[in-house]
């Protein structure tokens, strides 16, 4: 045990009391003229907020001192919250207590207040122990003597000082980004210097890359990346040709959006001498070209994901990989992972078999095309593939027994209505539309949900290190919160120790087709944890499915990068004791920065939605829409219009009375007219303004009731769900 275990073991200790720096060099055997060096120590574990130093100069854990390390969250207005990891509470910071961090900073909190009836528990920031932001992306706004960069990011609520000598002849209104040289420290703003200038305000594209930067996601390939893979073949040696499983001959499509160009998933449906369905899914062998520690495969791990921002990509793998050599294109040969599956009438996967493949591809379908052919049966589409029209129905038919095998055992199926931006060639929205979840969609959903599982399950009973993709139980208080709000609705959920995803599914299915349908769909989904990536396979609980993995875009995601990696080492019987200690290692650090990479890139493509739908709304201002209440706060109400666009209506714009909120039953109520605003009410508005600044569209109310919700009949409200 090293020195600075040590100190936070003794720390640690229930006996122990905080110590000053000569109580503790006699207790750790330091000699006198060795105190240089133990300050030194204790310096570093105060600054990765390990130990803290008290006005008395003593040394302790922050736990036990009334203290807690977190992330500051920062308000527009000034104050902010420490989130706490693994808290259910976060703490609130006024202003005043602040002292002088940022949004993004790591702190140390002090509690000066504990949590009381209506009121959350408070603290002030003692400590910062990494500053969040080095750089800020903001406006330019200049003056006589100096300038200032006001923050695109809300939550920093004080502009960046700039000297004019450092402004880099930044012009009034252009977004730019500025170093910060000095931090904030009482009422003093933080000061820094002009950078880069990315352009003027309204300049096309502008807007995307100011996103883009603020979450520093990568715009370009090291040169070393582009030249490894400019020496990447893009023929395929003849070597492998004789040694992999030639599926050439069989009937093997791609199935993908009309804009797709990184093409890692192709299917073949067969039906055997027994009946029973034979699946093969086709994954792009990118870990062909991709090896392990090689200068693309760190780039790979560094992006951890592609991140789609409506009109551009920013891809995981240089396009000669993901456009080209390892995108499954049709009718040329490609490097595949084949997974087939034999499944029998009831959607259960009776045997399967991962073999390294060649494939050509018949076709390069669309989900637009093959919905076409199964729904609307479209002649002229039909007459065209007539050669795969047999195909297309038996993937319907399996599509069908698999759905039906997953929403028995309890699956909650979201049906979620995502949006579609079509913007022109100035980048401006000209359209938001919801987007069609059809049958093509599904299929493949399906096809892929059942690959994932077979391959995960396979390397489980294998005991080799895997990355899984895990979905935990959901927290049981936020549970009781949505039980809560639902059963005034009509309807119940019961359990006992442990809530099953079935009983979920069936509040779903109850909603099916309702005017609560999204609303209650959109709470429930809040009650539930965030999937993540895991060398645990611990279950994912809204698939309900004890195994589960991706396997199927190694294009676009790096988890199946790697996974691809460990099946191809698996079954060609390559994994002995060496490579399982690094291949522990490797998924324990893929599964984390998989996780993270995911979650900024969801971030990064929210808010370019966001943006471009306050854009489209401006244009709109003064129009009249019928919407539905989607959320319900002390501050007003949001409304979801049917193109999917949400705004607020200020609780200051309706009227005025009075109006209480009611957050158990998330209702506001006016005192004088009784008048009530409930979760999933129609109303209609009118849009009044939008910030495109802060990507805000707000609304008014147009008519005098707003509609509640109609309760489910006394049949529904004693379903056990």
């Amino acid at each position: 045990m090293n020195v600075k275990e040590s100190i936070l073991t003794r720390m640690n200790s229930d006996k122990y009391k905080p110590m000053t720096i000569y109580e503790l060099r006699e207790v750790f055997g330091f000699k006198k003229d060795e105190i240089t060096e133990l300050r030194k120590i204790l310096n570093l574990m105060e600054k990765e907020g390990l130990i803290y130093q008290n006005r008395a100069e003593r040394y302790g854990v922050p736990s036990k001192m009334e203290m807690l390390v977190g992330m500051y969250q920062g308000n527009i207005k000034g104050f902010g919250f420490v989130i706490i990891p693994d808290k259910k509470d976060d703490v609130f910071i006024p202003l005043s207590s602040s002292n002088g961090a940022m949004d993004g900073d790591k702190v140390l909190v002090k509690i000066t207040s504990t949590k009381q009836e209506g009121r959350r528990q408070e603290g002030e920031v003692v400590n910062i122990l990494e500053r969040g932001n080095t750089t800020i992306i903001g406006k330019f706004e200049e003056s006589r003597d100096f300038g200032f960069v006001v923050p695109n990011n809300k939550r920093i609520y004080q502009d960046i000082f700039i000297p004019k000598k450092l402004t880099l002849g930044a012009k009034n209104g252009e977004v730019v980004i500025a170093k910060i040289n000095t931090y904030p420290d009482g009422r003093r703003n933080p000061e820094g210097e002009v950078v880069e200038i990315l352009g003027s305000t309204g300049e096309k594209g502008i807007d995307i890359l100011t996103i883009i930067k603020e979450h520093n996601l990568p715009e370009e390939f090291p040169n070393k990346v582009e030249a490894a893979c400019d020496a990447i073949e893009d023929t395929i040696p003849e070597g492998e040709y004789k040694r992999r499983l030639d599926l050439r001959d069989l009937n093997i499509v791609t199935i993908d959006g009309e804009d797709a160009k990184d093409l890692d998933d192709a299917v073949s449906v067969q039906i055997l001498p027994n009946g029973n369905y034979y699946l093969g899914v086709h994954i792009a062998d990118v870990s062909n070209y991709v090896k392990r520690n090689n200068a693309i495969d760190k780039e790979a791990l560094n992006r951890g994901t592609s991140i789609y921002l409506i009109d551009r990509v920013i891809p995981m793998l240089p396009k000669k990989l993901s456009n080209g050599v390892c995108s499954l294109n049709p009718k040329v040969d490609r490097l595949t992972l084949s997974c087939f599956m034999e499944i029998d009438k009831t959607g259960k996967v009776q045997d399967s078999k991962i073999s390294e493949s060649i494939i050509k591809t018949k076709e390069r379908m669309t989900y637009t095309d093959v919905t076409k052919i199964l729904r609307d049966k479209d002649e002229a589409l039909i007459e065209r593939y007539n050669y795969l029209y047999k195909d297309f129905l038996l993937m319907e038919e399996l599509f069908q027994v698999l759905n039906k095998r997953r929403m028995e055992r309890g699956a909650i199926d979201f049906d979620f209505e995502e949006s579609k931006i079509t913007l022109n060639e100035l980048g401006k929205p000209i359209d938001v539309s919801p987007y069609e979840r059809a049958v093509a969609n599904r299929l493949i959903e399906e096809f892929m949900l059942v690959c994932n599982e077979t391959i995960a399950e396979t390397i489980f009973w294998a005991n080799i290190p895997f990355v899984y993709r895990i979905h935990e139980d959901p927290d049981e208080e936020k549970l009781l919160n949505f039980n809560e709000f639902v059963h005034n609705m009509g309807y119940t959920i019961k359990w006992q120790t442990k809530v099953h995803p079935k009983a979920l599914q069936q509040v779903i299915a109850n909603v099916k087709g309702k005017e609560e349908e999204t609303v209650v769909s959109t709470l429930l989904l809040r009650s539930l944890k965030q999937a993540r990536y895991s060398p645990e396979c611990t279950g994912h609980f809204g698939l309900a499915a004890k195994y589960y993995c991706h396997f199927t875009s190694p294009i676009r995601r790096y988890p199946d990068l790697i996974i691809h990696r460990i099946i191809k080492s698996y079954i060609k019987g390559e994994i002995d004791a060496k490579m399982l200690g690094k291949l522990k290692k490797d998924v324990e650090y893929a599964s984390e920065q998989s996780s993270i990479r995911e979650r900024i890139a969801a971030e990064a493509e929210r808010e370019v939605d966001d943006l471009k739908k306050a854009e489209y709304m401006k244009d709109r201002i003064g129009e009249e829409y019928s919407g539905i209440i989607s959320s319900v706060t002390g501050f007003g109400i949001f409304v979801e219009l049917p193109n999917t666009i949400e705004g607020l209506v200020h609780i200051s714009s309706l009227g005025s009375d009075y109006f209480n909120f009611d957050e158990k039953h998330l209702t506001l109520t006016g005192e004088k007219t009784k008048k009530r605003y409930s979760l999933g009410g129609k109303i209609q508005i009118k849009v009044s303004r939008v910030d495109l600044f802060t990507r805000e569209i707000y609304f008014e109310e147009v008519e005098d009731e707003a509609i509640e919700i109609p309760l489910a009949s006394e049949e529904n409200r004693d379903t056990l769900v």
